[in-house]
């Protein structure tokens, strides 16, 4: 693993934070790294309706557990008729009118979906915002950080479960990997993928969390 710790204390990641909090965002060319081959020609398709594309507000999730060391939460999805049913993902969800911007979507998300308090979470900073071509969306994915422990509260009918990602484990280039997934063309195609905590996340979440390993390895 290199001069990454299996598990890193919460106040060295609460120093780390500090120093990314001003660094310029990996962005594109980092998110592009994790890009399923297919994704190009979704996009070409999209071309137009990408102009009315809805929006989401994400939150990547860090966090001291019980022994005070740092964790990132995902979520794993329900089963459902959808474009991400059954899919490891940031908790969060779409814009609603009500929220004055994207992190407020986000903020409330995680709120309803993971139950921890709007008002226990610091925002660091927003990341590279990313369009997702099956489901029409535009992701603003955003990063925080609780100090409290979470007693998580899932939302039952849209969280099958609460998935907590040591920080080394994330960090680790050892959870890079690749898998064979179903596509929008009925087709199996492989892609690259991390592996963590025996799930297999892909897409733009993939896509997401390789911006935010990046940016939090320009700080260490």
């Amino acid at each position: 693993m290199g001069k990454y710790k299996k598990r890193m204390e919460f106040d060295a990641f609460t120093k780390l934070v500090s120093k990314i909090k001003n660094l310029p965002l990996p962005g594109e060319a980092s998110q592009v790294k994790m890009s399923p081959p297919f994704r190009l020609e979704l996009m070409k398709q999209q071309e137009q309706a990408m102009k009315h594309s809805k929006n989401a507000g994400v939150m990547a999730l860090f966090y001291p557990d019980e022994r005070l060391y740092t964790k990132l939460v995902l979520i794993l999805r329900k089963t459902y008729r959808g474009v991400h049913s059954a899919q490891v993902g940031f908790p969060g969800g779409r814009y609603e009118h009500e929220d004055r911007d994207l992190e407020v979507t986000a903020l409330r998300e995680t709120h309803e979906e993971i139950g921890v308090p709007i008002s226990d979470i610091s925002v660091v900073k927003p990341l590279t915002r990313l369009y997702i071509p099956p489901s029409n969306f535009t992701v603003y994915p955003f990063l925080g950080v609780t100090n409290k422990t979470p007693s998580f509260i899932k939302q039952e009918d849209e969280v099958e479960d609460v998935i907590e990602v040591p920080f080394g484990h994330f960090i680790d280039d050892g959870c890079l990997t690749s898998a064979i997934v179903d596509t929008s063309y009925k087709i199996k195609v492989e892609v690259p993928a991390f592996k963590l905590n025996n799930h297999i996340v892909w897409g733009a979440t993939a896509m997401m969390l390789s911006e935010l390993k990046d940016l939090l390895k320009q700080g260490s």
